[in-house]
């Protein structure tokens, strides 16, 4: 399943070859901010080519929010910050309606004031920290690019990504995101600490008296373009079915998950996450240079793609079993090889491998 296609036309390669170029100058001009973090911005710009959101979880300071900035910057696409606090309200990010009086005869009517969801790119800052209600504002925006005030459909600007920041460390005045909000997010992010020569950098750069010119790389139009690309990559029914088993084998109500996965989960991955992982693997693929996907390509994407997915049990949460361990068990034991074809409208036995 990981053979090239012989299928690949030049023109195919001539894509591949447009995108990696693309991504390498977006990346050259973020490390002139942004020191280390590979692995968060190629998870970045996966979601971006492939018309997704993401949710960065890390601690403060650790740049995710000059990062997203930056982002905006290295895209040439407008951009909107969205503190997000106990008292904000969903007209603060949706907008609202006022009264407005036409001067010259006197009549009055309502007019749709925009609020900062309206932008390119939306910076939603500690997303957790508003009640529900209002992180309810962002579902429409997120899954159907429209919002609606008053009765009216507002469109919004396209290409649009909501990368929404959230601190695990502090609970207090916090309001977890439901489910159906994190499934929103094609990926969860982890931002991590730097390493030691990573942090002696950015000592180094934030202590001296410097600026940085961030040059627009990509266009909207251009952007359109690479997502197009990336829906074009073929990928094997093989690698399919392998996406198809790591999702639907941690569904506790099929009858398909093996005994273990039974005592670690609460709930399982559902469709999207199957959808995410494709699109995932595609825009990966590419980014290796390749037109096609291969198995690897799943494995790189399953952790950003399920994480926020799963629940897992009581059981596992009181001896420290994060989902991040379920997920590489799963890729453990799940056989990439191995039929994915319905019997009796279930999976066939998941084996272990080892």
């Amino acid at each position: 399943m990981s053979q090239p296609n012989p299928e690949t036309s030049p023109k195919d390669l001539e894509q591949v070859a447009k995108l990696q170029q693309a991504y390498a100058a977006m990346k050259a001009e973020i490390q002139k901010v942004i020191v280390g973090q590979d692995h968060v911005v190629d998870e970045l710009f996966m979601a971006l080519f492939c018309r997704g959101h993401c949710l960065l979880i890390g601690v403060p300071g650790l740049a995710k929010t000059l990062l997203i900035s930056t982002l905006a910057k290295v895209l040439s696409l407008s951009f909107k910050r969205i503190q997000f606090t106990p008292d904000l309200m969903p007209s603060d990010i949706t907008g609202t309606e006022v009264i407005q009086e036409d001067k010259g005869t006197g009549k009055r009517e309502f007019k749709f004031l925009p609020g900062p969801v309206f932008a390119n790119v939306v910076l939603a800052d500690e997303i957790n920290r508003t009640p529900p209600k209002t992180q309810a504002a962002l579902l429409e925006a997120m899954q159907e690019y429209q919002v609606t005030v008053g009765g009216m459909r507002h469109e919004l600007q396209k290409p649009f990504f909501v990368l929404a920041t959230q601190n695990p460390i502090e609970q207090e005045g916090t309001y977890p995101l439901p489910e159906a909000q994190l499934d929103r997010f094609m990926f969860m992010v982890k931002v991590d600490y730097p390493s030691a020569a990573e942090e002696r950098e950015i000592l180094r750069r934030t202590t001296e008296d410097r600026s940085t010119e961030i040059r627009a790389v990509l266009s909207a139009d251009e952007i359109f373009a690479l997502q197009s690309i990336v829906r074009r990559v073929p990928i094997a029914d093989a690698v399919l079915d392998y996406a198809l088993r790591l999702t639907r084998l941690t569904r506790l109500t099929t009858g398909e998950a093996p005994p273990w996965i039974n005592e670690m989960l609460q709930w399982g991955a559902g469709p999207r996450a199957s959808q995410n992982l494709v699109l995932g693997a595609k825009a990966h693929a590419l980014l290796q240079g390749r037109f096609y996907v291969a198995a690897e390509d799943v494995k790189a994407v399953a952790k950003p793609v399920l994480r926020h997915r799963l629940i897992t049990s009581f059981a596992a949460e009181a001896e420290g079993i994060t989902t991040d361990r379920v997920i590489e068990r799963l890729l453990a034991e799940v056989d990439p090889n191995a039929s994915a074809v319905l019997q009796d409208g279930k999976l066939p036995k998941v084996v272990a491998q080892g």
